[in-house]
């Protein structure tokens, strides 16, 4: 057997034996530097192996690793399912360790998956969406009450709809656009401040009336920018309450209609609903059973 192989396969068993039950994030600098330093204190000869990631490489060469519950036998099976070493004491692999000098330039870590949210729950849309732009509008007071509703600057939505938001972002792409977000979640709390500064049912919904689309988590207020983050001239500006608001065209140049049609052609084409008095108002067509994160 190629005695390189025979040496890989010995060192790494009690690196796997160290690393099973804890995380690269429990592992500590000082941990991984004592551990090494002792792997290589007492070695005399050249020789360099680079372990790589166990869920690639190292996963094609072997198909399981066990040791015995006092740690002090490990046994090892190649992808053929043959024994390579069996009952390896950690006194021989000391032994044996000594007898070379190994230079590590990667070593193994057990990781845990990302965990995957479900479609109700309300997530940071920038942490799915990175170059999504936003401009979260009732953060500030450049927004028609001229007044800070928010106090979270921070846009979320469901993640059924993050996932959907996805895909509008990367077809955009491809036409050189980026999305512009000026309103996304809004809580319950929010909804009843709006009213409160602004009590008018033709501009703002009452939310005495049941949860609002925007409380849902599923509905967002949106433009679209060119990638460069230069504006994109659309048929009138955000919670702009006039005629042009509307999905009517006719009364708005010819560029302002092209580009919110094509907005509008890839929301519905992933799944959004827009409103029609209001061209940057789409709602995700599926609904979800709202989850807030207690953090």
């Amino acid at each position: 057997m190629n005695k390189k192989l025979w040496f890989l396969l010995i060192f790494i068993c009690p690196l796997l034996t160290a690393c099973h039950h804890e995380t690269a994030a429990e592992l500590s600098e000082t941990t991984m530097q004592s551990a090494t330093e002792e792997a290589v204190s007492t070695a005399s000869s050249a020789m360099t192996i680079k372990v790589s990631p166990i869920h690639t490489e190292i996963s094609e060469m072997t198909t399981a690793v066990t040791t015995s519950s006092d740690d002090s036998t490990t046994i090892i099976y190649s992808s053929d399912e043959t024994t390579i070493a069996s009952s390896a004491t950690t006194t021989e692999i000391s032994s044996f360790l000594d007898e070379h000098t190994t230079t590590i330039t990667e070593t193994i870590f057990t990781t845990t998956p990302e965990r995957i949210p479900s479609d109700g729950e309300l997530v940071r849309i920038l942490d799915y969406i990175p170059d999504a732009v936003i401009d979260l509008r009732y953060a500030t007071t450049n927004n028609f009450t001229g007044t800070v509703i928010y106090d979270d600057a921070e846009a979320y939505l469901c993640y059924g709809t993050v996932k959907k938001l996805s895909k509008v972002q990367d077809k955009l792409k491809e036409k050189g656009f980026c999305i512009i977000i000026w309103d996304a979640y809004r809580s319950e709390e929010a909804q009843y401040k709006l009213w409160n500064v602004w009590p008018d049912p033709t501009y703002v919904a009452d939310p005495r009336n049941g949860i609002t689309s925007h409380s849902r988590g599923n509905t967002i207020d949106l433009g679209i920018v060119y990638e460069d983050g230069s504006q994109v001239e659309l048929p009138s500006g955000f919670d702009e309450f006039s005629l042009l608001a509307d999905r009517d065209y006719s009364d708005v140049s010819d560029a302002a209609a092209e580009n919110s049609r094509i907005l509008e052609q890839i929301m519905n084409q992933y799944g959004f609903k827009g409103y029609w008095g209001e061209w940057w108002h789409y709602s995700d067509i599926d609904r979800y059973d709202l989850i807030i994160p207690e953090n």
